[in-house]
């Protein structure tokens, strides 16, 4: 007779005499343990310092150096949420071994990062530089790209000034018809129960159209204060253009009559601009905020959302607000719209290590190029070799902004028929070609179709790496400053990804033990 197959035994409630070892749980080459490795690279003070000058006195809290790796971890793996978080460092193997068995609650989770997430913020360059010091980065090729990602807000919470005002004037008619049923009844229970003594409070229907009518009313009003403080922007903007002229005819020693034209120009440009920025400053009191920044935008800064608005600094009827989260925006993706932000990357070719990001709420590319190159120059150190971008970047100002910092920019100048490139152009350059076609030409040529063909190889695949292989498809956090906080955690742990992953390779692993 043959013998029953046997099993392993399984005794879940059976005890251990001793306590396991939690190197025992992970495989040595797990990313936990280059995370417990790496915090003594990184440089914790901003964290650490204001966690240590509290009270000591009462309960002993979390080590902040534990928070900040779980965190990071957390990311690498795409679980954002601070309940996921908790849940996930009792059931969770790698959670428990980077906490040391510990189980921080969700509130601490989250009270945590939002205590700390300008320092958050501030280890993407860190981890950049770790990148940089392993041989990673190069600025040989850098492509740029941009991606929408949603935010923590439904696009059906959003409302156009129109509609606004149509709500606001149904919302107030509705109320007073509730005001006067409510007063017909009030009479009614008073000769019933007596004047002093109420029988029913306000109707429920009555409050809620009065908290609908604030909410509506303030969002108004927000809005009101965006447009008119983005006219007051363009104002000012276009009298400093006007004065700039008129001092330049001047010096130029121009005839006294083009003098005087330009200089009317600027005056007039000039009175435009402060009445423009008295009504963005009554607008933005008017709401309840502070006073609007006016001052041009510095060149490493990511543009402004600019909202539909008339001439004269109020909404369209068609512009749109969201209740959620009022600074994200109605965007294209993938042929449908999304509320959402404007989220851009600079990635390397070498081992597609993200060298400089940024956030938005403007949707078209175009005038993000200036500040992303910026923005390279400053956490990478220097400026690329190659910059090549698709068609929503081109524009003849960044085709010459490149060119004047040394930069070999391959930008496109229309869309390319997928999978089928253009057929190379040979000869020499037309005379009379604008910088359009001899962008156009350059892309055609065999060199520069080369080139322009690794930019998808490069940039692309980081998107999908961040959405797809990560899940971190929508912002959890909400507010522009926030969200670009969030956005450099996520490109930081890419980046940690890159390296763990660069570290772990056999070649790397052999250099690392030969010294």
């Amino acid at each position: 007779m043959q013998k029953p197959k046997s099993f392993r035994p399984w005794q879940p409630d059976q005890t251990t005499l001793l306590p396991p070892s939690p190197r025992e749980w992970l495989a040595d080459d797990h990313q936990v343990y280059f995370l417990l490795d790496l915090v003594h690279e990184l440089d914790l003070s901003e964290i650490l310092i204001p966690a240590q000058a509290k009270d000591p006195r009462g309960e002993k809290g979390f080590d902040p150096r534990m928070m900040t790796m779980l965190l990071l971890y957390a990311y690498c793996v795409g679980t954002v949420s601070s309940r996921r978080i908790e849940r996930a460092c009792y059931e969770d193997l790698a959670f428990r071994v980077l906490t040391g068995n510990q189980q921080p609650d969700h509130s601490r989770i989250s009270d945590f990062r939002r205590r700390n997430l300008d320092a958050l913020k501030g280890l993407f360059v860190q981890i950049l530089r770790l990148c940089q010091k392993a041989g990673m980065v190069s600025l040989g090729h850098v492509a740029l790209d941009g991606t929408k990602v949603k935010a923590n807000a439904s696009k059906h919470k959003a409302m156009s000034h129109e509609r606004m005002l149509r709500a606001e004037k149904q919302l107030a008619q509705e109320i007073n018809a509730l005001m006067r049923k409510a007063e017909i009844l009030d009479a009614q229970e008073d000769r019933r129960y007596g004047k002093d003594n109420r029988g029913s409070d306000l109707p429920d229907e009555l409050r809620r159209r009065q908290d609908r009518l604030e909410r509506i009313r303030q969002a108004r009003k927000e809005m009101e204060a965006e447009t008119a403080a983005a006219a007051a922007r363009q104002r000012q903007d276009e009298a400093d253009e006007a004065k700039a002229e008129a001092d330049a005819a001047k010096q130029a020693d121009a005839p006294a009559a083009e003098q005087t034209e330009l200089n009317k120009r600027a005056e007039a440009a000039a009175a435009k601009a402060k009445a423009a920025r008295e009504k963005a400053i009554e607008a933005a009191k008017e709401a309840g905020l502070e006073p609007p920044d006016l001052e041009p935008l510095a060149v490493e800064a990511m543009p402004r959302r600019g909202l539909a608005r008339k001439a004269n600094g109020t909404p369209t009827s068609k512009t749109q607000r969201n209740f959620t989260d009022p600074d994200s925006h109605l965007m294209k993706s993938d042929g449908h719209y999304i509320q959402g932000y404007n989220c851009q990357l600079a990635v390397d070719s070498d081992h597609q290590v993200i060298v400089a990001l940024g956030v938005s709420n403007q949707a078209p590319d175009v005038e993000h190029l200036e500040p992303m190159v910026q923005r390279i120059a400053a956490t990478a150190g220097a400026l690329p070799d190659v910059l090549t971008a698709d068609a929503g970047y081109w524009s003849e100002a960044n085709a010459e902004l490149c060119a004047d910092q040394g930069i070999d920019a391959y930008i496109a100048t229309g869309r390319l028929p997928h999978g089928q490139p253009l057929p190379p152009k040979r000869g020499p350059m037309p005379k009379d070609a604008d910088p359009k076609a001899r962008m156009a030409r350059k892309l055609r040529s065999k060199t520069g179709s080369a080139i322009y063909a690794k930019r998808k190889a490069i940039v692309e695949p980081v998107n999908g790496q961040i959405k797809e292989a990560r899940g971190l498809r929508r912002f959890l956090l909400r507010g522009l400053e926030k969200v670009d906080a969030e956005w450099h955690l996520i490109a930081a742990t890419h980046n940690l990804l890159k390296l763990f992953r660069y570290r772990r390779s056999p070649q790397q692993a052999l250099l690392l033990a030969s010294g």
